[in-house]
């Protein structure tokens, strides 16, 4: 445990240009004060102290704003950069040296049972505000952009961006043939959908209203 620990703190001054010394980290970044409660309150978890664990982790919530469920399992190197508002889930996976900025929540969509929440690769960036939701892999290497909400897989070496979250980079390439201003509306696609419908029974009701007036002749 002190290993990793000294290990986070070695990654943390090494990533940020802002540290100055390891002192400075140990002493005031909140994103390591995150890790050390998580450290305890993981070893806490594995040795069965389940309720004193999640008192530990309920404790870091509290001093540093940053939530990391204790059975949640965390590589080397991890750097949470500011730190406040971020969430790690139960099932969470995370490999070594992974960026994690402010805002971030690694959860599930409340569908899942059993393993709810994403595994992140390593050398992964996850920019501010990022939601990665599933129980799906985030391979090494990936960045995702700032506020982009993943819903699915993404391939290691990749970028993702945008609501929902798609790629479009790959080691480095552009996707090509990506638009992004003529995208289905969703809204307009369904509102067509309707319109075909309600023809259709406009239609069938004409007809219906047809071979009515035909019997009452007779």
């Amino acid at each position: 445990m002190f290993r990793k620990l000294a290990e986070d703190l070695c990654s943390i001054k090494e990533r940020d240009p802002a540290a100055r010394s390891s002192a400075e980290v140990f002493l005031l970044y909140s994103g390591f004060h995150a890790l050390i409660y998580y450290r305890i309150a993981h070893r806490l978890h594995q040795w069965g102290l389940r309720f004193l664990a999640r008192w530990v982790s309920q404790l870091g919530r509290f001093f540093t704003g940053v939530e990391i469920h204790p059975a949640a399992k965390i590589g080397r190197g991890l750097f949470i950069d500011h730190g406040m508002g971020v969430v790690i889930g139960e099932t969470a996976e995370i490999g070594d040296n992974v960026t994690i900025y402010q805002g971030v929540t690694l959860g599930g969509t409340g569908k899942e049972t059993g393993k709810r929440h994403p595994t992140i690769g390593n050398n992964v960036m996850i920019g501010a505000g990022a939601k990665v939701l599933g129980p799906f892999k985030v391979g090494d290497g990936a960045k995702i952009a700032a506020n982009a909400v993943v819903l699915d897989e993404v391939p290691p070496y990749s970028t993702v961006v945008g609501v929902p979250g798609r790629i479009v980079r790959v080691n480095g390439k552009r996707i090509p043939n990506l638009d992004q201003i003529h995208i289905p509306d969703p809204v307009a696609q369904e509102l067509c959908q309707l319109k075909i419908r309600l023809e259709k029974l406009e239609n069938e009701l004409r007809k219906h209203e047809n071979a009515q007036g035909s019997t009452d002749d007779i």
